[in-house]
Order: structure tokens, then C-alpha cells, then sequence
């Protein structure tokens, strides 16, 4: 279980046109010439950040989540992203994960982004999930939630005080967005802060380009291992789809060398 591939990919998006923007992650998850265990999209990757969800939103047997089964399939490897997802008259803004068997996982974005309205449309996701892939525990989850460290805190399980060997929560922190590039130093400091409190991999994508509001997107995505270090190459305001290789062996060996989550505090989330 040693390496785990993921394949981060930075693109601009078509407002809120799902056929076009299918038919450009087709070709760009074709032209993924080696291989891969995981490809990440960005959020609301088939419509772009749309506060128009009773227009665009699916079932979760609906265009968008068969598109994702089809190019799991495929391409033999996990596949997540997030869309618009209604039901019973209710829209989340849906982190879905699709494994090359056609099984699904599901996230509901926890933290609405209040200062675009996303709090006035859609509904809030209660539960984070910790989804396994080749062994490697991961957590996905959605844009804003990176400002919230609680949340997407990792947890030490120890058998007792003594246990100095704890099994971490999750390996690999996963965030996908639509951040703007006007706060793009938070975007990439909060990814590093991520990585360093939690002991992880970090892969934050982000999407290229302007939105229907003309908010431009300078991606700035970026894949940082444990002791903070980007080992992406992925360069901000560019194209690019980047197959990088993790190492759960030198995670391992980092944490146990520098193993500062036995001292983190413990706490409950109360919803």
C-alpha cells in the first residue's frame, strides 16, 4: 500500500454548462497518459460556483454523477469532484466520490461561503467521511472549509496513554474549490497549516479563470506532504493536469519522528 497516484486537474470552467464542461474533462481525463489511482476535479466542476441551484441541481442518478461512474470506469481509478445535488427540495453543494467498481461516497459542503449568498441556497452537510483507497485513509472535503481547522482536524486513535504508535484518522486531506484569486494567500497558507497541525497530504485544487460574476480564479492548486513542503509543480493561472506520487512510508517515518498529534487536544463537535 506503500504509493497511492493522484492526478490534480486545474482548469478554467464553462458558466454553468454542464454539456460543455463534460466534454472537456472527457478529454482532459483522456489525455491522462499514465496511470492514476485517484483524479480530482474541482467544485461544482460541471457548472462553475452557480448560486442558480434550483436550475441546474441533479439527482444523484443524474447526468453529472453518471459522467463520473462512466470515467471511473474507464480509466480504472477513483474519480471525486462535487454538483449541485437536490432532494426533497433541499440543494447541497455535493463532494461525490466514485470508485472504479461504480460505488459511491458522498459529502455535503459543511461551511457555506456566506459572503456569496451560498448559505441562502443551499443546505448544510452535517458528517465528514473518511473513505479508503489501495489502504490509504482519505478525507475529502469542500472550498471553504479550509478555513476551519476543527473541522478537518485529524485524530489520533492509541490504545492507551502509553500507545506512542497512534493510527491517524486520515493520510491524505483533500480540499476541491472555486477560491477566488483575491485571497489566494490564504488559500495557499491555509493549505500548508492543514498539512503541518494534521500530519498529512494535502491536495487542495482549485479551478482557473472567470465565473459568470467575473471573479477571476487563479487556481493555485498544490499538493503538500507532512512537513509542508509542496511537491507539486502545478503553476498558478495555468492549464494543467499533474499526476503526483505519494509516499506512505516517508508520511510514516515523519510521524513517528515527529509525532506532536499525541499532544493535540481532545474535543467533540456538537452539530
Amino acid at each position: 500500500m506503500n504509493e497511492l497516484k493522484i492526478t490534480t486537474i486545474q482548469s478554467n470552467l464553462h458558466w454553468e454548462n454542464k454539456e460543455m464542461n463534460l466534454n472537456m474533462f472527457s478529454q482532459k481525463i483522456n489525455d491522462i497518459a499514465e496511470s492514476t489511482d485517484l483524479i480530482i476535479l474541482p467544485e461544482m466542476f460541471s457548472t462553475g460556483f452557480s448560486m442558480n441551484p434550483k436550475k441546474f441541481a441533479e439527482p444523484m442518478n443524474g447526468l453529472t454523477v453518471n459522467w463520473m461512474i462512466e470515467k471511473a470506469k474507464e480509466k480504472m481509478c477513483a474519480v471525486t469532484g462535487s454538483f449541485i445535488y437536490e432532494e426533497n427540495g433541499k440543494c447541497f453543494n455535493r463532494l461525490v466520490w466514485v470508485n472504479a467498481d461504480g460505488s459511491c461516497f458522498t459529502y455535503d459542503k459543511r461551511h457555506l461561503f456566506r459572503m456569496a449568498h451560498e448559505d441562502n441556497h443551499y443546505s448544510a452537510g452535517q458528517n465528514k467521511i473518511i473513505i479508503e483507497l489501495k489502504g490509504w485513509k482519505i478525507c475529502p472535503l469542500v472550498c471553504y472549509d479550509l478555513r476551519f481547522p476543527v473541522w478537518s482536524r485529524n485524530k489520533a486513535v492509541r490504545e492507551s496513554k502509553e500507545d506512542l504508535n497512534p493510527h491517524y484518522e486520515y493520510d491524505l486531506l483533500i480540499y476541491v474549490a472555486n477560491w477566488p484569486e483575491i485571497r489566494s494567500f490564504p488559500w495557499k497558507t491555509l493549505l500548508l497549516a492543514r498539512a503541518l497541525e494534521n500530519q498529512c497530504y494535502v491536495a487542495g485544487l482549485n479551478r482557473l479563470g472567470n465565473d459568470g460574476n467575473q471573479i477571476y480564479h487563479s487556481g493555485d492548486s498544490a499538493v503538500i506532504n507532512a512537513k509542508g513542503e509542496v511537491i507539486s509543480k502545478t503553476k498558478a493561472h495555468e492549464e494543467s493536469a499533474e499526476t503526483i506520487t505519494l509516499s506512505y512510508s516517508e508520511l510514516t517515518a515523519f510521524r513517528k519522528f515527529f509525532p506532536a498529534i499525541l499532544d493535540a487536544d481532545a474535543f467533540e463537535i456538537i452539530n
